[in-house]
């Protein structure tokens, strides 16, 4: 038998002569350091300690072209173990840097570092980073911005200027505490208590008037908005008032522009959209808000978070400015799922798509709510019978193993890390959208499905209606997929797919799945590696609507996993 230390020699051996081989890019390499802290930053009139990179909340703003490697060293500074995800990024091959905790590695320890490093392929626009462990995402985030190859044009009008625009949400409350409770007795954690944008508040909450995000803009140009929803809990309606906007890029892919006053965005979504100011000093400034779209039957943060679109003026009229009118725009009310389901199906590909004509393997998978056992005893849960809620996917919900599934499916030892079981369709068949079961207990478990390389799949993910309907933006790792279909009710295997859009679907890696509907997905397993698919909404995801898929080295060279880097944390 080799020794632990030969192996561990030879495993930095293959990585280093892997990174060399990698190293062989089309463009340059950009390096970051990001140093996981503790900030005290004041929001509502509260003092509050948070956890932040660089002691910036949001956090920095990453800047790439496509073909540029990005290497980020993690250095973790705080209690709490850490881990980032570079939401969107398609990880390819390179899939020891993706970031969710357990799924593709062990988490940053106090006083340990990571270095990620991947290279950004065939993706131009907007993504963002995360953490991807407990609720720590919800200060700790920040815009991935992708340029286009040099001497490459945006295939629209070249912006005067680039502004990232990302949503969040505040809790007084400290939000660690908050979950580790609530997943004790199965209680929903508290609400929100703000909305925000670039992590202000805005004039619309009390004691918050000095925490307002202001864009000052000139008059007659066009300004590129990357809008990112990296809210725990809240898709979001978003609009400027008297502005229209045209969206021209969705989850970093050009798609047909199109204009509209509201955008409708999930957490995990990303959109960017063109800005034409007009072309004088208008006598207002203008509210630019994001409230709520909410579709389930639980509490949300009903608030609207708003910043200032204020035209410049020379320093002798500053005064004036403030005493200009504040005009507000008109946003769709909260449970507007007409709105939403239009907004949504406008949104096509730009390019001719690459979406799989034929399918080698077929799921359906129902996601939504159901109940588990509680893990006290002694009664406590808040359920009925001493239950509390869970949610999953296909009945099942998912168990975090302690050992990365990356880690054990590389080195072959996943007996007792996770089975391969995970069900292709729904255990019992219901009514999905109807009355439910007269049995909603799920199943708990770490299952994942097997995929060899180059499989073309086709996924149908259907809301229930057990405890409520309500929209999930469903969020996966590792690649883009194409939305073919989507509908309300329950999906029809035989008469939906003669409706599928095999021309010019959307092209994402984050889709809303339709309150009281489906929507229909193909990708190519094109990426070997383990890639995590589950709900970004934190609290689902919390309870357990997750899951993953693992996809198989091909034969060729470049179609396998390379070896994990010699710094990959440990359990």
């Amino acid at each position: 038998m080799f020794s632990h230390k030969f192996l561990m020699l030879v495993i930095t051996t293959l990585s280093l002569l892997v990174q060399l081989a990698l190293s062989k890019h089309s463009g340059i390499t950009r390096h970051y350091k990001f140093n996981i802290k503790m900030q005290s930053v004041t929001r509502l009139c509260q003092s509050k300690s948070i956890v932040t990179v660089n002691g910036q909340y949001p956090g920095p703003t990453i800047i790439a072209r496509e073909g540029d490697r990005v290497i980020v060293k993690v250095v973790n500074l705080v209690q709490y173990n850490v881990t980032i995800h570079w939401h969107g990024v398609r990880q390819l091959r390179s899939g020891w840097a993706d970031g969710p905790a357990y799924i593709t590695q062990c988490p940053i320890q106090t006083g340990q570092s990571y270095v990620y490093n991947f290279t950004i392929t065939g993706q131009r626009g907007t993504l963002f980073w995360h953490a991807h462990i407990s609720w720590l995402r919800v200060t700790l985030h920040g815009p991935i911005i992708i340029l286009p190859k040099r001497g490459v044009p945006y295939p629209f009008p070249q912006p005067y200027k680039e502004v990232p625009l990302i949503f969040g949400e505040w809790w007084k409350a400290d939000t660690e505490t908050m979950i580790n409770q609530a997943m004790q007795t199965g209680a929903a954690p508290n609400i929100s208590d703000a909305h925000t944008i670039n992590g202000l508040p805005g004039p619309l909450y009390n004691c918050s008037a000095k925490d307002t995000f202001k864009l000052k803009v000139k008059p007659g140009k066009t300004y590129l908005l990357s809008l990112i929803n990296a809210a725990m809990n809240d898709d979001l309606f978003f609009s400027i008032a008297n502005h229209n906007l045209t969206v021209v890029e969705a989850d970093a892919v050009y798609v047909k522009p199109f204009k509209t006053n509201t955008i409708l965005i999930t957490p995990g979504q990303t959109t960017n959209v063109l800005l034409k100011t007009k072309n004088h000093h208008p006598n207002a400034s203008f509210l630019m808000a994001a409230s709520p779209y909410a579709t389930g039957p639980a509490a949300f943060d009903n608030s609207t978070t708003a910043g200032i679109l204020e035209y410049h003026r020379s320093s002798n009229t500053t005064k004036k400015i403030n005493k200009l009118p504040l005009i507000k725009p008109l946003l769709p009310i909260f449970n507007n799922t007409k709105f939403a389901t239009k907004f949504s199906r406008k949104i096509r590909s730009l390019a001719k798509s690459k979406v799989p004509q034929k399918v080698d393997r077929r799921f359906f998978f129902t996601v939504g709510l159901g109940l588990t056992s509680c893990p006290n005893p002694n009664g406590t849960c808040q359920g009925p019978n001493n239950t509390m809620v869970a949610a999953a996917v296909n009945n099942v919900s998912f168990v975090m193993p302690n050992t990365a599934l990356l880690q054990a499916h590389f080195f072959n030892q996943s007996k007792g890390v996770y089975t391969t079981d995970f069900p292709a369709n729904p255990p019992v068949k219901f009514n999905y959208t109807g009355n439910p079961p007269s049995n909603i207990m799920v199943t708990k478990g770490t299952k994942v499905v097997m995929l060899p390389f180059n499989t073309s799949v086709e996924v149908v993910l259907q809301d229930t209606s057990i405890i409520g309907a309500e929209s999930h933006p469903l969020h996966l790792h590792g690649f883009n997929f194409f939305i073919v279909g989507q509908g309300f009710g329950n999906f029809n295997p035989n008469k939906d797919p003669a409706k599928f859009n095999l021309n010019d679907p959307a092209e994402r890696n984050t889709v809303g799945v339709p309150s009281g509907g489906w929507v229909a997905i193909r990708f190519l397993a094109d990426n070997p590696g383990v890639w995590f698919m589950h709900c970004h909404f934190e609290v689902h995801t919390s309870w357990g609507l997750k899951m993953a898929w693992i996809v198989m080295d091909g034969v060729r060279r470049n179609q396998k996993l390379p070896p994990p880097p010699a710094d990959l944390p440990k359990c």
